[in-house]
């Protein structure tokens, strides 16, 4: 079924691969609950519900499209979702802000079945995308070190450095510290064990309390969207511009994944990427299954290439991850206690912010009507804290600029009708 002889590798190898990438990607666990509780959804939800996702996106991935590649819920659409969805401005419930997930991830799976979604990647000029994901990463970079305390609020200044001398601030830094190293040495599963490290220093010096280990998977809430009146709802509180924001990082970012991976795993045939249709409803099929049950959109996890660089290359790689996170299910009530110190889970959320911030390079800095429209998303994406501001602030100048240059011919009408749709969100209804 998975061609192990084939493409080159045994069972023990694939066995490997499965239980490496895992132990790179386990941090999510962890820091899915932690972030989403700050939208008020019950972080056992949260935790299940990310479970949930990723087994179902992980056995889609492994088993018709023969990947090594795992999904779960992507790190920075999450702190979108719980800080300026449902904590910003509109002043929506979680419920309503699931609904535009739900909506985000059915038009993802129409999407992956035709070949619209090869034309709008394709539209999209590759200077936005990296000013996209330099973006996202500085803001889930920042969030970490608001709720650490290493950034505090100041009366004038917004922001200042806080106080050094507090026991959180103290134990973040050794986190980071250790992991950082732990990375340098370039340690499978640095990020996750620099958790447990943390965590263990949080435990013996009294910071961290731990009752019970394990625990029957439970839902709270049960399902959460009503499939019905999902779309009812993103229309009645005018999310499209959230929709739009949870599709589009989803769709590109997924893409890009899952081609990086597929390169390093020697799976491209020439440019193509073989059972890409099949990859990709892995990921919109979770992030809608996902949004009922409780977590914000998933996507491919490049901490795959971990796996890949073990030897994985079938999808009995994913099979393995799949059935870790479900054995991981029953561990609620150790990560409930870990998730609820934010020095544990803020060092992951800093480095995973640098490490995204690597798409700045990308960015084509020597033409202004390049370079502009990419640094305005970079830059507004933390100082706005939404996602779905960056983006449009982006798509509205990146056209206006390549006018200003006589260039509107190398412009994609998609972005055209994205920068005036976005105008319109931000100018006439973000005003009322």
């Amino acid at each position: 079924m998975f061609k192990l002889k084939e493409n080159q590798t045994t069972l023990r190898t694939e066995v490997t691969a499965g239980f490496t990438t895992f132990l790179t990607m386990a941090y999510i666990l962890v820091v899915n609950p932690q972030i989403l509780s700050a939208a008020g959804v019950p972080p056992q939800q949260v935790f299940v519900a990310t479970v949930i996702a990723s087994i179902i996106g992980t056995l889609w991935m492994g088993l018709f499209a023969n990947y090594p590649i795992a999904i779960a819920p992507g790190m920075g659409l999450n702190a979108y979702f719980a800080f300026s969805v449902v904590g910003g401005k509109s002043n929506i419930s979680y419920e309503v802000a699931f609904a535009s997930v739900f909506v985000a991830g059915v038009i993802f799976v129409i999407l992956s079945l035709t070949p619209f979604r090869k034309k709008l990647i394709e539209a999209i000029p590759s200077n936005l995308k990296n000013g996209i994901t330099a973006g996202i990463g500085l803001f889930i970079a920042f969030i970490g070190l608001r709720n650490s305390g290493i950034v505090a609020d100041h009366p004038t200044n917004l922001v200042a450095l806080g106080d050094l001398h507090s026991a959180p601030v103290v134990l973040t830094l050794i986190g980071l510290a250790v992991t950082l190293v732990l990375m340098s040495l370039n340690v499978n599963g640095a990020i996750f064990i620099g958790m447990i490290i943390t965590g263990l220093i949080a435990y013996f010096t009294g910071a961290l309390k731990i009752g019970a280990v394990t625990a029957l998977p439970h839902l709270p809430e049960g399902i959460i969207i009503n499939p019905i009146t999902a779309f009812g709802d993103v229309i009645h509180y005018g999310l499209y511009a959230v929709v739009f924001s949870f599709l589009l990082v989803t769709i590109f970012d997924t893409t890009g994944t899952m081609i990086g991976v597929a390169q390093q795993a020697g799976l491209m045939k020439g440019k193509e990427l073989p059972n890409a249709r099949k990859a990709l409803l892995a990921d919109s099929s979770a992030t809608t299954i996902g949004a009922m049950f409780g977590t914000s959109p998933t996507t491919a996890y490049i901490e795959s290439s971990a796996g890949v660089a073990a030897g994985g290359r079938t999808g009995l790689t994913a099979l393995v991850v799949a059935g870790l996170f479900a054995v991981s299910s029953f561990f609620f009530p150790l990560v409930s206690a870990v998730s609820g110190i934010p020095a544990i889970t803020s060092p992951a959320l800093i480095i995973v912010g640098s490490l995204m911030m690597g798409a700045i390079a990308k960015i084509n800095w020597n033409e202004l009507d390049e370079a502009f429209p990419a640094f305005l998303v970079v830059l507004s994406m933390p100082l706005t804290s939404s996602i779905a501001t960056g983006i449009a602030l982006g798509f509205i100048s990146y056209p206006l600029m390549k006018i200003a240059k006589g260039k509107w011919k190398e412009v994609h009408l998609f972005v055209y009708i994205f920068a005036i749709l976005f105008f319109i969100h931000l100018v006439v209804i973000g005003s009322h």
